[in-house]
């Protein structure tokens, strides 16, 4: 009988930790398997490590990949490290905007590097197990980082709201407390959000099977390994998504939308242009990260959306980070300027 019980759930190949618990009837533990959780008495046999299955449909494939994400992540990181060093070091640039451009561009790197190293190592050696404690870690730091990002977009685009619609008001307004206030408020909120769901995550037993079909630790394929009841967790979850999902993209758009309302009463047709111009990139960059987002944790998961949700996350994962910098800063002229002359000072660029 014992047997037949752990049989289902063992894994070949794979590090796993057999727990036998005993449970008095009517108080087994929550199963997805269905003769497991009709007995009255279980044996449950609880995985270690998890295999990301990330790409492995393309394994012919897997080198150029590795050349591509290697590409795009040393391109997102020089650039988000570039625009910051670029901020703290040019005086010209020490404004509220570029204050929390350079938040998003060290939240970025961070961002990035959370994921893209582990998912190259697995695409150059073969190795995808990652350990539980390890993917619920990693499944922490992203989901911090996330969060933190939804906000700091929409303090972003209240700056930009008050700086255009609203001039009179903006230095007075938008001071450096006040700008410590809404970063930090941004980042703190961004990890307790996250804490709550980890340590709901921490509590549950995963008992096989132990693939992700994923290129990382991301909450839908986690919490379908679990056996534990993951009710409360999908609640929260859920609840917590909405308010920095929807929420913050809906303040977004209203900010933007007075904005434009704004920038329509500008006299000069190339002021408008250049402005609308901005305001466009800012949208599209801001959708593409918003709308991923919803679509992969509001949207219910179907069998239509599996293959999809896979895809779009590289748009939030890869995708928005390496062009961030570009759409926010280096399109801009005094990040340019700036630039130029830290380039003259360190002799890369000739004086003209």
């Amino acid at each position: 009988m014992e047997d037949g019980l752990q049989k289902p759930y063992s894994s070949a190949g794979t590090n796993s930790e057999e727990i036998t618990t005993d449970f008095p009837a009517g108080n087994a533990p929550f199963s997805k398997d269905p003769f497991l959780a009709s007995t009255k008495w279980g044996n449950q046999t609880s995985v270690t490590t998890f295999i990301l299955l990330g790409f492995g449909g393309l394994s012919h494939l897997h080198i150029f990949l590795f050349l591509l994400f290697l590409v795009i992540y040393v391109m997102t990181v020089t650039g988000n490290i570039l625009i910051l060093l670029l901020v703290v070091a040019n005086q010209h640039l020490h404004t509220p905007m570029y204050f929390f451009l350079g938040n998003l561009s060290c939240l970025e790197t961070c961002y990035t590097s959370t994921i893209l190293p582990r998912m190259l190592a697995s695409l150059l050696t073969g190795d995808r197990t990652i350990s539980v404690s390890g993917c619920i870690a990693q499944f922490n730091v992203f989901s911090s980082l996330a969060a933190v990002e939804c906000f700091l977009l929409a303090v972003m685009s209240y700056d930009r709201y008050f700086a255009i619609c609203k001039p009179l008001h903006y230095a007075s307004q938008m001071n450096g407390r006040f700008c410590l206030q809404l970063a930090s408020g941004s980042w703190v909120s961004g990890f307790l959000a996250s804490t709550v769901t980890t340590s709901l995550l921490s509590q549950f037993t995963f008992c096989g099977p132990n693939e992700i079909d994923h290129f990382f630790c991301d909450f839908t394929p986690l919490i379908k390994l679990s056996c534990s009841d993951t009710s409360v967790m999908e609640l929260v979850t859920f609840i917590l998504s909405c308010v920095f999902t929807v929420v913050g993209f809906f303040f977004i758009l209203i900010s933007y939308a007075c904005i434009m309302s704004t920038i329509l009463q500008i006299p000069s047709t190339t002021g408008r242009q250049k402005a609308f111009s901005t305001c466009s990139a800012h949208l599209i960059v801001v959708t593409i990260f918003y709308g991923t987002l919803i679509v992969v944790y509001l949207l219910p998961d179907t069998a239509a959306l599996k293959s999809l949700n896979k895809m779009l996350s590289i748009l939030y994962t890869v995708l928005t980070p390496m062009v961030n910098p570009i759409i926010y800063s280096l399109r801009n002229k005094e990040v340019r300027k700036a630039l130029r002359k830290t380039f003259r000072k360190t002799g890369l660029l000739r004086k003209e």
